[in-house]
């Protein structure tokens, strides 16, 4: 373990690198480096520790500062605890996952960096099988170990949160508690299960916007009609599609999505301004390949996706563009995305792969973890009556189920990290 300590207005960050196999049950596999930084309030070096897990897949932690916070909730969570905040394995400093351009005969164009340059597209997508919430679980064991300490606390955001099911699932003793945000994920259902009941609630939420702005919905009508022509572009010069362009829809899913979505349509589309704030609305792009690669994966509790959205995509959907998506990721963004075009045949192999089982009921059943869960009544990623599901399956689960926030919520008040931290440690029962 390599370590670096430095300091920031009320903070004392230690950094810690360290060596892990790709493989955890195959030394021979190779070694990647497993990047987290540790943070420490004022006066807090003696605190526990609570290692936060990001949202995706495919997205760094956060960095900490305090003046302004962020992440908005980590002075709160400072009170109680020592924040470790790891880049899960392919992000940030974790042997990143990316693209880069090259110029080539005067032109430009997108390849895989390192670590895949130069992989086929089979042995690529092999190397991606390795990054999903059971190796990033043995990561937190490595690091855990690493600083000593027998257990810890773990705050799972979304995708984070399904990473701490799986945790929940192999190691519970080393849990001294969990806090979940909309992250309690679908046990015992088919992806396919999964990805139509989130159909159905970017319809609801896609006629709840127009109910908001009743003329938008003519507006959407008009720019997915352009799109079709080849007349809607980002600023890198990509072409968006109509399927491309109705992700827009998975601003709904979060709080103020909705006056962000009708602020970008009331833009003229012709201008610099939309093509900008368009390409930051858009889900999935070349930053975070990983977060469209493996997005699929992160439902596939022992099957195979096979391009699970696409599949389920309803009929009233296909034939009225005015219904928007959200996470739901179409096969053809491979071909429309100049940084996620080098992943195409990869993905398309990642699609077909049998992915191996997360979740065990059976070992939930029997965790004695204090876990504590924010459910979000209309999150649009997480189905509520899925997330109750699980909940019932752990032993000492406390449900906060709140129609208050979206399922960005731990983001927007930091009142959701406080009343969780109250129900872990059985100040507050709702």
């Amino acid at each position: 373990m390599r370590t670096t300590t430095s300091t920031l207005p009320g903070l004392t960050l230690t950094d810690l690198t360290l060596d892990a196999p790709l493989d955890h049950a195959n030394p021979d596999a190779g070694t990647i480096e497993v990047f987290a930084r540790v943070v420490t309030g004022e006066g807090g070096a003696g605190k526990p520790y609570l290692v936060f897990l990001q949202g995706g897949p495919g997205t760094e932690a956060p960095r900490p500062t305090l003046i302004p916070a962020n992440p908005s909730w980590l002075p709160r969570v400072l009170e109680d605890f020592q924040v470790v905040m790891l880049d899960q394995r392919g992000t940030g400093r974790s042997t990143p996952i990316s693209s880069g351009v090259v110029t080539d005969d005067g032109g430009t164009q997108a390849q895989v960096a390192a670590p895949l340059a130069g992989r086929s597209a089979r042995a690529q997508a092999d190397y991606l099988t390795h990054l999903r919430a059971d190796e990033i679980v043995n990561d937190c064991e490595l690091v855990r170990e690493a600083l000593g300490v027998p257990t810890w606390t773990v705050l799972g955001q979304s995708f984070g949160g399904f990473t701490t099911l799986h945790y929940l699932s192999v190691h519970p003793e080393s849990l001294a508690g969990a806090l979940l945000t909309g992250g309690l994920s679908a046990v015992r259902h088919p992806i396919d299960d999964i990805y139509s009941a989130t159909w159905q609630i970017m319809i609801d939420k896609s006629e709840g916007f127009y109910r908001r702005f009743p003329d938008d919905r003519d507006r959407v009508r008009e720019l997915s009609a352009l799109c079709a022509q080849g007349r809607i572009s980002l600023p890198n010069g990509d072409l968006v599609s109509p399927d491309r362009f109705r992700t827009i829809g998975h601003r709904l899913g979060m709080q103020g999505g909705i006056e962000q979505i009708h602020y970008l349509l009331e833009l003229d589309h012709e201008s610099s301004a939309f093509a900008h704030d368009l390409a930051a609305a858009l889900p999935f792009a070349g930053r975070n390949p990983i977060y469209a690669v493996l997005h699929e994966s992160s439902y596939a509790d022992g099957v195979a996706t096979r391009w699970s959205a696409d599949r389920t995509m309803p009929d009233r959907v296909r034939e009225d563009v005015t219904l928007l998506g959200g996470e739901h990721l179409h096969r053809t963004l491979f071909a429309e995305d100049s940084e996620l075009k080098p992943f195409a045949e990869t993905a398309d192999l990642l699609a077909d792969h049998e992915w191996n089982q997360l979740y065990f009921p059976e070992r939930l059943a029997r965790a004695e973890v204090p876990v504590a869960a924010a459910v979000y009544h209309g999150d649009a990623y997480v189905p509520l009556e899925f997330s109750l599901e699980t909940a019932a399956l752990l032993p000492d689960c406390r449900t906060w189920v709140t129609s208050e926030y979206e399922h960005n919520g731990l983001r927007m008040d930091t009142a959701v990290i406080d009343h969780l931290i109250g129900l872990l440690k059985g100040r507050r029962w709702l």
